[in-house]
């Protein structure tokens, strides 16, 4: 049934706005605002944890369970796509750069600056390393909004995939710090190993010796970020000289859009040969 969840994912991703419909966070955002301020909560962040993502997991959990025998598990079905699809990242990536493309296919590099801050939170001295930037933007965003999620749910299911965004949006959005520093570091394990393989990946499908160098020497680096990861393996894979803006700018994008999609058609190959055979 992994399988089948992970076509249908592809499905509902075509339709943005359906996805969106669903991703609805308003509610945990609040209670992650209500409980931050309780002051028996307060200075007890593992605590917090505990009820924002671990509650909501074992009630996932045990709904599927109570489910499974139900109708052969076919009333399971619709409760891990919608638990998947909640899962995946916000935003439209390839959308939220449109604009930033089309100020440097113009040349216009004041406007490129602008669009940047306003859209990707972006700001950057030099045109070269704003564009070093939305590269690296968007290889974390591709990785963290699908590749991770979809790793998760394959290896352990949607409550995994399910912890991992809960842990995203309390590392993203609390304002309790240390909340906030233990969220991150659980985020920090869940990334160690689906960014390693995404990177074998790129190794795969792009330049492969350049990316064995960089995974050779990092392989085992637990105090890398995963940002920091994917940005260095990336941009090796893809073979990206010196960042130029402009057109050639523009082609870049293309270049690291086409890479994430090879590994998408690798990952789901690979998926599809595991469910075959076991």
């Amino acid at each position: 049934m992994s399988f089948l969840v992970l076509l249908l994912v592809l499905v509902v991703e075509k339709f943005s706005a359906l996805r969106q419909r669903f991703q609805r966070d308003g509610f945990f955002l609040g209670e992650l605002a209500r409980l931050e301020v309780q002051r028996s909560l307060a200075a007890r962040p593992w605590l917090l944890l505990i009820i924002l993502v671990l509650l909501p997991a074992v009630l996932l959990g045990l709904l599927l369970l109570v489910l499974k025998p139900v109708a052969y598990g076919l009333l399971a079905l619709p409760v891990h796509l919608l638990v998947v699809v909640y899962s995946l990242g916000r935003g439209d990536i390839k959308a939220s750069l449109g604009p930033l493309r089309d100020a440097w296919r113009r040349g216009d590099e004041q406007a490129a600056v602008h669009v940047a801050e306003r859209d990707l939170g972006l700001v950057a001295e030099t045109p070269e390393a704003l564009l070093e930037g939305v590269e690296n933007h968007l290889l974390w965003h591709a990785y963290q909004s699908f590749f991770a999620v979809v790793f998760w749910y394959f290896l352990l299911g949607p409550v995994a995939a399910l912890s991992y965004r809960l842990l995203a949006l309390i590392a993203e959005q609390g304002r309790n710090p240390a909340l906030v520093e233990r969220a991150a570091q659980l985020r920090h394990a869940f990334d160690f190993l689906p960014v390693r393989v995404l990177a074998a990946s790129f190794a795969m499908v792009g330049n492969f010796l350049a990316v064995s160098r960089v995974m050779l020497h990092e392989l085992l680096n637990w105090h890398l970020s995963a940002w920091d990861f994917i940005a260095r393996a990336g941009r090796v894979a893809g073979e990206l000289s010196t960042p130029r803006v402009g057109a050639e700018g523009v082609e870049s994008l293309a270049s690291l859009w086409e890479l994430l999609l090879r590994s998408a058609v690798l990952w789901y190959a690979a998926f599809a040969l595991w469910t075959l055979f076991y």
